[in-house]
């Protein structure tokens, strides 16, 4: 009778304990997403629908821009003559993903000279335009991996090689320069993301 004693207070410690203890944290999808971002560089034969695609940009464009002044600007590519000449030598995941992704930047902008309303706008050098893309560049990797997608940021700004293939492949103008091309389909392998936590990488205060 007395280890029956026992039993029971020991189990009614062991709840009042895990009652007290904090609690999990419940999933976060948001986060959930970033941590399971990966690059994927290799895809199946199905394309992507027009919604998924139009999901991609809208990501894209709600990302971060200095001053709004949105400079970024998309070509989607999925006929396989321009996939094949953005791919060059080097790219045969840009080949063979269904959807190609290429986010430029306009390196110019119409603007009034600072602290003058009233002025005639002038063209500009936007210096933020690379920032602005990479915000955008992000936001669409992460909607992929949200939406079941595969992709992978291949870098194209500041190689003049890699920035006159891809000028010359989609005519673009002179005031838009391309900026990465971001490969889009579903997986065929199981990527893994990579663990990049390094607490030694940060510095609180003060370097």
């Amino acid at each position: 009778m007395k280890s029956v004693r026992i039993l029971v207070l020991l189990a009614l410690a062991v709840s009042a304990f895990v009652s007290c203890a904090p609690k999990q944290e419940q999933g976060n999808a948001t986060l959930d997403t970033i941590f399971a971002r990966k690059s994927v560089r290799s895809y199946t034969d199905q394309k992507l629908t027009q919604d998924q695609i139009e999901t991609l940009l809208r990501a894209a464009m709600a990302a971060p821009t200095g001053m709004n002044m949105q400079p970024w600007r998309f070509v989607v590519v999925t006929d396989q003559a321009v996939k094949d000449a953005l791919a060059g030598p080097r790219g045969g995941m840009i080949a063979q993903a269904p959807a190609v992704f290429v986010v430029c930047g306009q390196t110019t902008m119409m603007m009034r000279p600072f602290g003058q309303p009233d002025a005639e706008p002038v063209e500009t050098a936007n210096p933020n335009w690379t920032a602005d893309c990479a915000a955008a560049t992000e936001n669409l990797l992460l909607a992929a991996e949200a939406i079941g997608l595969g992709a992978v940021w291949t870098a194209c700004y500041p190689y003049d090689e890699r920035v006159s293939t891809v000028r010359e492949a989609l005519g673009l103008p002179e005031n838009v320069s391309p900026y990465c091309v971001v490969p889009v389909g579903y997986p065929a392998g199981d990527d893994q993301p990579k663990d990049k936590w390094k607490p030694e990488n940060i510095h609180y205060d003060k370097w």
